[in-house]
């Protein structure tokens, strides 16, 4: 009888890089590694430089606060109808009208929870006209949101003009949404209590399993019993919501909303998304993801801007980013498979 050769356990260095890979290859794995070794990287050049490159400054720290969420909160909105296998590229004009209509509401005398309540309502309702339209007739959906981007871009013309609308609703509702509370601004415990009520609804939730399932194979989806049509057209109403409150956020900041702000926002949000690991194709992707996705770009917006690079620098960064994030996710997607 042959002796019995003595099990030998990996060497500790190759379980740490199956470790490693297996962290990559999870949605949010390597937008995690992305996101920490930027922050290492960040925070020790500013230790070294702190009068050159004030990253770790409370006025700093303030200012990325208050830009995250506007884009978070949409992304949130874009990432779960991507996952379920839409896109929306009128999220940026909904932001501006929803924007509109509560700036000049609140002008007129209207409670400002009112009509924020009533601009949450109607990015919900075009969400939702979107959906059905895209179901409906059989488009992609692509196709109709661009519409929807140029239709509501002129609607916010046609109700209010090329002007600037101030908005003013009070101190306490600007405290709600663009106070500090223990020197976190509010817009960001927004963004972060959002995300998490997303986590529980995509992870933690059936709907989650729902939109996953179609965004992953819709006739599958189908066959086992989940109403496609339903979960889509809930996908749009979120996107759609999401992107007023963003708008919400962005005009307690400003205390102003002009006609044109929110061109290119959508195409920020979807970038958010895809560098936070989300499929193009659907049925893949995380809260986590696409929550620093908009930290990673928002962080890199900041970095420049300390060392005073040229703005075109980080549309050219981003762009690479984006096309490398895409590229890195559909080779992860094909392992999958394979």
């Amino acid at each position: 009888m042959s002796p019995t050769l003595p099990e030998t356990s990996s060497p500790p260095r190759l379980r740490r890089q199956s470790a490693l890979a297996r962290l990559i290859s999870a949605p949010a794995g390597a937008i995690l590694v992305a996101f920490l070794l930027l922050q290492l990287a960040c925070i020790t050049y500013a230790l070294i430089a702190p009068d050159d490159f004030r990253y770790l400054s409370a006025r700093n720290l303030t200012i990325l606060m208050k830009a995250i969420p506007v884009l978070g909160c949409m992304a949130l909105g874009v990432g779960i109808l991507m996952i379920a296998g839409e896109f929306d590229l009128s999220v940026g004009s909904i932001y501006t009208l929803t924007a509109v209509v509560m700036a000049v509401q609140v002008a007129g005398g209207m409670n400002p929870f009112v009509a924020a309540l009533l601009a949450i309502l109607i990015g919900v309702a075009i969400g939702m006209l979107h959906g059905y339209i895209t179901l409906k007739a059989g488009l992609p959906s692509f196709i109709v949101t661009l519409g929807g981007l140029l239709f509501w871009r002129g609607a916010v013309l046609l109700y209010n003009g090329a002007v600037q609308v101030r908005f003013d609703p009070g101190p306490i509702f600007s405290g709600l949404f663009g106070g500090t509370f223990l020197g976190i601004n509010a817009a960001f415990l927004w963004f972060v209590a959002l995300s998490l009520a997303f986590f529980v609804l995509l992870h933690r939730h059936r709907f989650g399993n729902h939109v996953f399932a179609t965004g992953g194979n819709r006739a599958a989806a189908t066959a086992i019993g989940i109403d496609v049509a339903r979960v889509k057209i809930i996908a749009f109403a979120l996107a759609g919501g999401m992107a007023a409150f963003a708008g919400i956020l962005a005009t307690v900041r400003v205390g102003s909303v002009q006609p044109g702000q929110g061109t290119g926002l959508e195409l920020q949000a979807i970038a958010a998304c895809v560098i936070g690991g989300l499929s193009l194709t659907g049925g893949r992707g995380s809260v986590l993801g696409i929550f620093l996705g908009a930290m990673l770009i928002h962080t890199i917006t900041n970095v420049l801007l300390l060392l005073r690079a040229p703005g075109f620098y980080l549309d050219m960064f981003i762009a690479v980013l984006i096309v490398g994030a895409a590229a890195f996710n559909s080779l992860i997607e094909r392992k999958g498979r394979g």
